[in-house]
């Protein structure tokens, strides 16, 4: 939660993960638990977080929208699993959904989420950059690069 203005209390924690469960409910997509398969017979494969798509309730030039997103927990950083778990939500957001175009937005600071979006081959326009309508002008986290993906860049890639 280093790139989120606070982190989440039990409660908020658990609030969250209600409304993430009901956005699944509610239309084919949201946030997926990412574990770490492996071979190990009877033993449970860990959580890490969770990667998928959701849909911003704050106003933007650039809403109403899909974006992807992902939070892993920090032990797990630098294997790769955001982008593997990532360009898997996208092969379903825009083939399977045919969403057109999946964006992604994180703090200017949050260099490490902005590496996985290039990776994931999604494009940032500077001028798009933001500042967040949720945090104060002066918070360190309230300027945003804005990254696009679209369905016809995913299929030329």
């Amino acid at each position: 939660m280093d790139y989120y203005p606070a982190t989440l209390s039990s409660d908020e924690s658990d609030l969250f993960a209600e409304t993430i469960q009901l956005g699944l409910e509610e239309r084919d997509f949201g946030f997926w638990a990412v574990q770490i398969c492996d071979d190990v017979k009877g033993e449970a494969s860990p959580f890490i977080g969770f990667v998928g798509l959701s849909v911003p309730i704050w106003d933007a030039v650039f809403t109403p929208c899909v974006e992807i997103g992902w939070r892993l927990s920090r032990l797990h950083w630098g294997f790769g699993y955001a982008t593997e778990a990532a360009t898997q939500v996208l092969e379903y957001g825009l083939n399977v959904l045919q969403l057109g175009e999946v964006l992604s937005f994180t703090s200017l600071p949050n260099a490490r989420s902005m590496a996985v979006m290039r990776r994931l081959g999604m494009t940032r326009d500077e001028n798009e950059d933001f500042n967040h309508p949720n945090l104060d002008l002066n918070h360190r986290l309230c300027r945003h690069a804005l990254f696009r993906m679209s369905d016809e860049l995913w299929a030329r890639r």
